[in-house]
């Protein structure tokens, strides 16, 4: 199996290295319905941004907890509720 990758902004990715943030979220649209909906990772890899191969500053491993549909507001997302994956990286 593979491992899912997530390119993050600097604001969540310090979060959840800091152990702050216990989900990461994406809007559930039709490219992210085909990539998490009946799927399962050997783990996800979340990057600090788009980082060099191999930098271990701006990367964390962690393994797949599975994801959550959740309706959410976001100030990220606008000022309406919106229906997300809520992937576990915690």
């Amino acid at each position: 199996m593979a491992k899912l990758h997530l390119n993050l902004k600097a604001e969540y990715f310090d979060q959840i290295k800091a152990g702050v943030k216990p989900h990461e979220f994406r809007l559930q649209t039709p490219y992210w319905c085909l990539r998490l909906l009946g799927k399962s990772f050997d783990g996800i890899v979340l990057k600090k941004g788009y980082p060099k191969a191999g930098d271990p500053d701006r990367t964390i491993e962690r393994p797949w907890r599975g994801i959550e549909q959740q309706k959410i507001t976001h100030p990220h997302f606008g000022a309406n509720p919106v229906a997300v994956f809520a992937i576990r990286v915690n």
